[in-house]
């Protein structure tokens, strides 16, 4: 199986080719270009490089979502293009699930951290188990203490990788009542490559759809949005 993936979820952007066994082709970009400036660029790239026709993809995997609304936005669009056009699947993997994927050989609780400002994050708790994501805690939008209070209950050891993994630092060492460590630069942010992989295994589970089904997963409403509804509710309380 050969699958065409994409990730512009987050700060970084990534696009990969693998196959069942093989990452072919990976190209990730974290320098604070816009996702659509780099995006397209970095799809065509890994293609070219990985000489692999467009219509031998058996399926397009991206990044569902949480995370930047304009990134998921940006990688939604460009996956349904290429779906629609190219008349393939695809496959929307959870950017939490793939961002926890890159740590596969943890033995502990895998905890993936998104940034989602005002001490909130997107973020989950998974085992490994067979090679497999096991959700300890369910994805969802809630405080760094929250979480912490949540994984420190388990009494496991823990790694936290993401890009919340850097912001609150400081707030899981003041927190932290388990053993812990932080995921290395390598595999700290997301990947297209884990996503490819992961997209694989879900697509053998009948877990795709078609490019015209696929929306983008928010988890939250934007800020724009949470912040009009909040002036209304101030407003009809006047």
């Amino acid at each position: 199986m050969k699958v065409l993936a994409i990730d512009s979820s987050g700060i970084t952007a990534s696009a990969a080719v693998a196959d069942d066994n093989n990452i072919i082709a990976e190209f990730t970009v974290n320098n604070r270009q816009t996702h659509s400036q780099t995006l397209l660029p970095m799809v065509d790239m890994v293609v070219k490089m990985s000489e692999i026709p467009l219509e031998s993809f058996d399926a397009i995997a991206v990044a569902s979502g949480p995370g930047s609304f304009t990134g998921l936005r940006i990688g939604s669009a460009t996956a349904k293009g290429l779906g629609l056009a190219l008349g393939k699947p695809l496959i929307p993997v959870p950017t939490l699930d793939g961002l926890a994927y890159r740590a596969a050989c943890y033995d502990g609780i895998i905890c993936p951290l998104m940034d989602a400002r005002r001490n909130q994050v997107y973020t989950a708790a998974y085992h490994i188990t067979d090679g497999k994501l096991v959700n300890v805690i369910e994805q969802k939008a809630t405080g760094i203490k929250d979480i912490l209070s949540e994984v420190n209950a388990t009494g496991e050891k823990v790694l936290f990788l993401g890009d919340g993994a850097d912001v609150y630092k400081d707030i899981i060492m003041e927190e932290k009542n388990m053993e812990y460590s932080f995921a290395p630069a390598h595999i700290l942010k997301q990947s297209a490559a884990s996503v490819a992989m992961l997209g694989i295994i879900y697509y053998k589970e009948g877990r795709y759809e078609s490019a015209a089904e696929h929306r983008p997963f928010y988890l939250r409403k934007p800020q724009a949005e949470r912040e009009r509804e909040e002036r209304m509710k101030g407003k009809s309380q006047l």
